[in-house]
């Protein structure tokens, strides 16, 4: 025990002498535990506990929520993507070769720190897309995919916020608040219900987005090895290993999705009658099947084939 204090005292001595002393004492950012916990939690709470909890209760009806929680992320990241773009990269002041950290406390450098730190924090509000199907007992919407991703964000960024808050890194969160305001307006259309079903006929193109947003960062963060730049090589490799692991992840999904060819079973003299029947399933962050959004159908209705009676 004695041990592991003396490990977390020497790894806060090191957090405190090469951490960025302008987002030191701010929220969360002091220790990289309180980030860790709230991951961990996360994990636990979507895939254990939140289960175990609507085990015996009827899925919520969260309509309402949903679209105004979607619609407030579209404003949220709007904000986000106008504030990285006005405080560096659509002002000429950044370049998209290399751009060093400006550890100053000028009005338009500090305005940059300012959006990584709220960047930071959109990654927890994102963890209410997971929570969300989990009320909606949409357990088979929480894959793999959908957890790492959401719940790998925050501690990532916790460390660019840490250590490098501006400069080259925040390329990752201009594109990533771009694709964001596009797929929250997607998760909006879509949870108003089946009348917007035909305004929906894109979201094959939003998996392609998200998968070329991870290849512009993994092309951005990986030149600055075969180029001279005073940035941290330790974070060009965090980045761009980062991109190419949900690049992957995202592909894997669209090739499963969209790239095998449908099987259909042939029947004898069918009679073809109409239920209702929910199939549809939808991830967040991109990750999309056939119309839902945070947990909301877009009433979906299927064919059923039935043998002719004698």
């Amino acid at each position: 025990m004695a041990l592991i204090l003396q490990l977390i005292d020497d790894m806060h001595g090191f957090m405190d002498k090469y951490g960025d002393p302008r987002t030191n004492p701010w929220f969360l950012m002091s220790s990289p535990f309180p980030t860790l916990v709230i991951c961990l939690s996360y994990v636990y709470l979507v895939k254990v506990l939140g289960p175990r909890f609507m085990e015996n209760r009827k899925p919520y009806e969260l309509k309402n929520l949903l679209i105004a929680y979607n619609f407030l992320q579209v404003l949220f990241s709007a904000w986000l993507f106008y504030e990285i773009a006005a405080s560096g990269w659509f002002t000429g002041r950044y370049s998209f070769q290399c751009q060093p950290v400006d550890h100053s406390k000028h009005p338009q450098t500090m305005r940059m720190v300012h959006a990584c730190w709220w960047y930071y924090f959109s990654k927890f509000t994102e963890f209410f897309d997971t929570i969300f199907f989990v009320l909606r007992k949409k357990f088979d919407h929480v894959s793999t995919l959908h957890v790492i991703h959401h719940g790998v964000m925050p501690m990532s960024v916790w460390f660019g916020v840490k250590f490098t808050p501006g400069g080259h890194s925040t390329f990752f969160g201009l594109l990533n608040t771009f694709v964001h305001i596009i797929m929250y307006s997607y998760y909006m259309l879509a949870a108003m219900g089946p009348h917007m079903r035909k305004y929906l006929w894109w979201k094959k193109y939003l998996t392609s987005l998200q998968m070329v947003q991870f290849i512009g960062i993994m092309v951005h963060a990986f030149q600055l090895l075969f180029i001279e730049c005073d940035y941290p090589r330790a974070f060009v490799w965090w980045i761009g290993m980062h991109a190419v692991m949900f690049f992957f992840l995202f592909k894997d999904f669209y090739n499963q999705s969209y790239s095998k060819p449908k099987v259909r079973a042939s029947s004898p003299a069918p009679v073809q009658t109409e239920v209702p029947v929910l199939k549809a399933k939808e991830y967040s962050n991109g990750v999309v099947r056939n119309g839902y959004s945070n947990g909301v159908g877009n009433g979906v209705r299927a064919r059923t084939v039935l043998p002719a009676s004698n």
